[in-house]
This record gives C-alpha cells, structure tokens and sequence, in this order.
C-alpha cells in the first residue's frame, strides 16, 4: 500500500481532538514556572503537577483495551474529550496545589484517552498508510500545542495572575466539535464476545517499549523544564522563558506535518533514528547555549526531532503486537505514564540539588537508550500491515 492518504472528514475529526488536548499540553507543560511562582512550591513538588500527569496515563493504558472493548473506539474519543474538559476546569477555579494535583490527574486520563484512540482509529483506518497520517494528524495537535504556550506565556506577560484562564479557551472549542464532528447516525458498537484484547506480549514488544519510554521521558523532561534552564542562562523572566518554549513547538509542529513526507520513502526504524539524532544534536546545542536566539534555534531543531517519536515509536509497538492494536497502545500508554510521572519529578529532584544545567544530562542518556533500542529490536510493520 502506497504511503498516502485521503484527509477527510474523519482525519479532520480526530486531528482536531487530539488538538484541543495538546492545547492544554502546549500551555501547562512549559508553564510550570508560572505555576511553581503563583503556588510557592519547590520544583520537587511543582513536578508532582507532573508525576500526576504520568499516573493518569498509566491508568488510562491500563483502561484502554476495556473502553475500546465497551464503547468502541470512536465513543472512546468523546468520553475522554469530557473528562478532559472536567478536569480542566476544576484545574483553572481552584488554585491550590492540593487541588490542582489532582485536577491534572483527571485532565490527564482525558487527555491519555483521545490521544489513545487517535493512534488506534488511525492505524486500523489507514493502515500503512498511518506513517504519513498519524504525523500529520500530530501536526495539527501541535498548532493547538504551539498556540497555547504562546497564548499562556503572553497571557502571563501581560496579566501574571490570570494565565490559567487562556487555558478555558480549549471548552468551547471541544463543544463546537463535538456537536459539528460527532457521527449522530453513527452504528451502534458491539463489543467483541471474546472480551477485550489480552494476552502476552513478546519479549521485542517489552525492549522496543522501553525505548518508547526513553522518547518519551525526554520530551517531557525537555518539555517541562527548558523554560527553567532558558531562564537560568540568559537571565530571561518566567514568562518570557515560557513563550520561548514556542521554538520547541513550532518544531514539532513542522516535524509531524512534513517529516512523513520527506522521509516516507525509508524504512520505519530509519525514520525513527534521523529524528532521535537530529534531537540529539539539537539538544547538544541548546545545553551549551547561553545565547537566547541560538538557544532558540537550537529548540527548534530539538523540536523537530521530538515531533515524530511518539507516532513512530507508537506504530513500531503495534507492529511487534501481535495483532492485538488496543492492547498495544494500551501499554503504550502504561510507557508514557511511567516517562510523564518519572522524568519531570526526577529531573526537578536532580535539579534542586545539583542544578537544572547538570540535571538535564539525564536527557542526553535517554536519548542515547531510545536510539541503541531502535537499532536492536527491528519493527514488523510491513508485516503487520
């Protein structure tokens, strides 16, 4: 099947929902020094915010295969979208950090959802096609991604104490799509009589799913902590810090748009090793930067190495699965978890005692693991498609 795909309706559904999540992503993940100012914490506690995020996706692997089962995929979608907006707004009227820990596990199982079902819908609509498809559709969640970093850091520029409100402008969006994108005439779902996807999986599922966590843990530590090491370098404020982050965006975001594209004519796992490098040489320079517009660059550059990882490294799960895509995304999800509840807590652990600079070494070790794993444990795509 040739590498190319039709952008209907249904692409443009599910891009838009994964979108609207990565709004909530673009502007709550950079803004954790704003966070960590309005609340007074340390960044060990501000990375809890973090480690919520990771839980809430753990649960949400773990759930998967059983919502797919139940509701189908494409109900899966809607239901996540709704939590996501509950949490969402209990996240932004109730400031205190023991509400707003839990207020972002909730938005995170929503979030964990859509994301979850995207990959599925996708793979089994596409087929091998979902190389070009997936990117793209991530593409899109990264203008939702970029717009909210921009929006929540030039929001606290000009009003410090109202940043979280921009993040309420995800809810009316999510509503018009839902009452416009929601197939009403929609077949009801019955769940399969053999119960929900379940099963071992193999020994090169589990190595290739350690490297999945390695991608993970540093996009987020990257993520959530490169506005904290722009502003120790350059001696630039939160906030301004925050709206850099937008270099990091805009990468990803021109990465999963146009990445699929340029590299569709080479294998899988080689695509997946030019981005892990690029991100590498990236981050290199980012880390020694202390120059905010070569720092700038050089985020851009890290981000167009981040920005197909997770939709790669997601296919190749699906490819080693066995047949059995909910299942694998499920577990997919259990990786991310782990990488979004570890790396940010860990690195604010490291970096209250030796310093944000020193800490953000453990980004160059998960990236070196990411790319050894890829190289070790070759996808089955070609056969699973």
């Amino acid at each position: 099947m040739p590498k190319s795909f039709q952008r209907d309706r249904f692409f443009w559904v599910v891009a838009v929902q994964t979108a609207i999540v990565n709004f909530y992503l673009g502007g709550f993940g950079p803004a954790q020094s704003l966070l960590r100012a309005d609340q007074g914490t340390s960044l060990t506690i501000a990375g809890l915010h973090g480690t919520a995020m990771g839980v809430a996706s753990i649960a949400a692997g773990w759930a998967n295969p059983r919502i797919a089962h139940r509701f189908g995929r494409s109900k899966a979608s809607w239901i996540g979208l709704a939590i996501f907006v509950l949490g969402l707004t209990l996240f932004v009227v109730s400031p205190p950090v023991y509400i707003t820990i839990p207020a972002t596990l909730i938005t995170g199982f929503g979030v964990s959802v859509v994301i979850n079902t995207m990959l599925t819908k996708m793979s089994s609509h596409y087929g091998k096609s979902a190389e070009v498809a997936i990117p793209q559709a991530n593409g899109i969640a990264s203008v939702g991604f970029v717009t909210g970093t921009a929006l929540i850091g030039t929001i606290a520029i000009a009003y410090p104490q109202l940043w979280r409100l921009g993040l309420l402008l995800a809810l009316p969006v999510a509503l018009i799509l839902f009452f416009t994108g929601r197939e009403k005439d929609e077949d009801d779902h019955v769940p399969d009589e053999e119960g929900p996807q379940s099963g071992k999986l193999s020994r090169n599922f589990w190595i290739a799913w350690l490297g999945f966590v390695a991608c993970i843990s540093s996009e987020f530590a990257t993520s959530f902590w490169a506005a904290a090491l722009l502003k120790e370098r350059v001696g630039s404020t939160a906030a301004i810090s925050t709206v850099a982050i937008v270099a990091l965006g805009t990468g990803m975001g021109i990465g999963r748009w146009y990445g699929g594209l340029l590299l569709k004519n080479f294998k899988l796992d080689t695509q997946l090793l030019t981005v892990i490098a690029m991100q590498f040489f990236g981050f290199l320079g980012f880390w020694l930067s202390h120059n905010m517009v070569i720092s700038l660059a050089c985020l851009l550059v890290v981000g167009l190495g981040i920005s197909m990882q997770f939709a790669l490294s997601s296919i190749r799960l699906i490819g080693l699965s066995d047949g059995r895509p909910d299942l694998a995304i499920g577990r997919a999800s259990l990786a991310a978890g782990t990488a979004i509840a570890g790396a940010p807590f860990l690195l604010g652990i490291l970096g209250d005692r030796y310093g944000i600079s020193r800490a953000y070494i453990m980004v160059f070790v998960l990236i070196a693991i990411a790319f050894v794993i890829v190289k070790i444990i070759p996808s089955k795509v070609h056969e699973a498609a």
